[in-house]
């Protein structure tokens, strides 16, 4: 079996890994019981966001800076801003529940939660705009400029519990200096980091793949001739 054939088998059993850590054989929060749990898909949803976001930005300066090539650079963008929303979708939907059993509220106007939600609705124009608009190479330039400004929004929420009074907790992941979680939290946050990040790849890897085999048959049609 191929490496590459092997990573989907490898993500699903990091994940199914992952859960039975989280469920089985990480503590119970002594405050918050059970409902943080959830932070084990929601920390990685949240890394897997700024991720993806990342790469759009990437592939969208790269897609206005080579002319010859931006078909390949336009293709990573989009699939990694597909996935960009999926996990920002999940990461404020955990959110929400969690907020609801911590803060008694499903939403809070929070510098975190709200920059959360403009970057997600930036990136879900920015598929809306390409759904919409005719493929070639002033969409993919188009789509670029919205890559790039909505990942300035990227540092905003990262530091937004730094710049601002907010209700969000800080970074709970372990830091040089001593974790302030247990041991066993730590080994089951790392995990589902890993796993998720295994599952990101693949995704996103299978997206462009299948962005590609459309463009060829695309390529194909335009260049059979017409038939009467």
């Amino acid at each position: 079996m191929k490496r590459s054939d092997s990573l989907p088998w490898l993500a699903v059993g990091g994940v199914m890994a992952a859960t039975l850590l989280a469920f089985l054989y990480a503590p119970t929060e002594q405050v918050q019981g059970n409902i943080q749990r959830i932070l084990y898909v929601h920390v990685p949803a949240a890394w897997l966001a700024y991720l993806a976001f990342i790469i759009v930005a990437v592939a969208s300066i790269l897609v206005l800076a080579r002319r010859h090539d931006w078909q390949r650079f336009d293709r990573i963008a989009s699939a990694s801003a597909e996935l960009g929303v999926v996990f920002t979708t999940i990461l404020l939907a955990l959110g929400s529940i969690w907020g609801r059993r911590v803060w008694g509220a499903w939403w809070v106007w929070d510098a975190r939660l709200t920059s959360t939600l403009v970057l997600w609705l930036i990136y879900i124009g920015y598929l809306v705009f390409r759904a919409m608009s005719p493929p070639g190479e002033r969409r993919a330039r188009l789509s670029a400029v919205i890559g790039i400004v909505g990942a300035v929004d990227i540092p905003v929420i990262h530091f937004a519990v730094t710049w601002w009074r907010t209700l969000h907790p800080g970074a709970i992941a372990p830091m040089p200096g001593g974790s302030t979680i247990p041991a066993a939290m730590t080994i089951t946050l790392l995990v589902s980091l890993v796993a998720f990040t295994v599952l990101f790849a693949v995704l996103l890897t299978t997206r462009i793949r299948l962005a590609e085999a459309a463009d060829r048959v695309e390529s194909l049609e335009a260049l059979e001739p017409a038939r009467v």
